[in-house]
């Protein structure tokens, strides 16, 4: 199941390299200063907690851990929410879709707490 988790974080973070070079060279000149820094963070969220996601992957093919696997769950969770809905602001304009973006934030704060529960409990391999 490890395998599964490390599979989607390495994607996700392809994707976060993408978009970081996307918004950076395809977007510079199309997008207002305020509207490519919601990108840009979009990016570094997408980039950064896809590592998250690895790292949480890596502890679980040591550790056999229910916990761990939530906290995979509501960091891929959570990324998809904060990064895609600033993506989604961004390409569309709609600005309450900025409303979301929290939700997908406390799900990665969540994820980051039920891995530090897991990890502080158990004996690795």
């Amino acid at each position: 199941m490890w395998t599964w988790w490390f599979s989607a974080g390495s994607i996700l973070s392809a994707l976060g390299i993408a978009a970081g070079a996307f918004g950076a060279h395809a977007m510079k000149s199309r997008l207002t200063p305020e509207d490519l820094a919601i990108f840009d963070t979009a990016s570094r969220y997408l980039g950064m907690q896809s590592m998250g996601l690895i790292g949480i992957s890596l502890c679980m093919a040591r550790l056999e851990s229910a916990t761990l696997r939530y906290a995979a769950a509501a960091l891929l969770i959570g990324i998809i929410i904060f990064s895609g809905s600033l993506y989604a602001l961004v390409g569309t304009g709609i600005r309450w879709l900025g409303a979301i973006t929290p939700i997908g934030g406390a799900m990665m704060i969540l994820a980051w707490i039920l891995a530090a529960f897991a990890c502080t409990k158990a004996t690795f391999n």
